[in-house]
């Protein structure tokens, strides 16, 4: 079953076309990159997945469902690259917060909350005020946030946006191990080509709104007769108008 099908994909804002007839596909458990530089359209993508914004035409399915059902958003979990902090709650505080949003005051939000801690890496510092956190651990509890839902579907808009080499590095393998462990099917964008490599089993590359490759990483690589996607994209962008 695919976690995510897109057919011919349009979003027209007013007369901009922010999308013009994308398509692709996410199989079940793996970690997906949407790659491109910024305002290519990735942002727009995710919030019609999540159900934020209506299309303008084309057929989008998120686990065989259309967007924004109430039985889609109990099984995704969406992260925005504008993705704030509550200054004045602790990292505990905002887990618990969501998790009981979530699950209400039950076993399972408390269970959500535990695995949440493990995930954020914070040690004693999740009971710290998040005005206090380092730009690297905020992004961390916000990515704990999303996988300890454990959702069939994690949408991740360039969650390492901001971050410096080596916060980017662990936000990364956060995202690495705990996709492998609960087998959950992520989506990521980033306009960071190199860093996908090491993160993403297949993308697709967007410019301009349009989609002009997709397939796993390797392979595009081999293709293209390229040293990583990056070449790629510079490779095929000149032809996009």
């Amino acid at each position: 079953m695919h976690a995510v099908l897109v057919k011919g994909l349009v979003k027209d804002y007013g007369s901009f076309r922010a999308l013009n007839g994308i398509s692709f596909e996410v199989q079940e458990g793996e970690v997906f990159g949407l790659i491109g530089p910024n305002g290519a359209g990735k942002t727009t993508t995710f919030r019609i997945l999540a159900g934020l914004l209506q299309p303008t035409s084309g057929e989008v399915l998120v686990l065989g469902e259309k967007p924004g059902t109430l039985k889609v958003k109990r099984q995704i979990a969406y992260l925005p690259e504008d993705a704030g902090s509550y200054r004045n709650l602790t990292g505990y505080e905002f887990l618990r917060l969501v998790a009981e949003l979530y699950y209400g005051r039950t076993r399972e939000a408390e269970e959500a909350v535990e695995l949440g801690i493990k995930i954020s890496g914070l040690g004693e510092k999740i009971h710290e005020k998040m005005k206090t956190y380092s730009k690297g651990m905020k992004r961390r509890v916000q990515v704990a946030r999303v996988l300890m839902l454990r959702p069939k579907l994690a949408i991740m808009d360039e969650p390492t946006a901001g971050l410096d080499v080596i916060q980017a590095k662990e936000i990364r393998d956060l995202i690495k191990e705990n996709a492998k462990s609960f087998g959950v099917t992520i989506l990521l964008s980033s306009h960071n080509m190199l860093e996908v490599e090491d993160v993403c089993s297949r993308v697709a590359m967007l410019n301009k709104g349009l989609i002009i490759e997709e397939g796993p990483v390797k392979e595009l690589i081999s293709k293209h007769g390229v040293r990583n996607l990056e070449e790629v994209f510079f490779k095929l962008a000149g032809g996009v108008t």
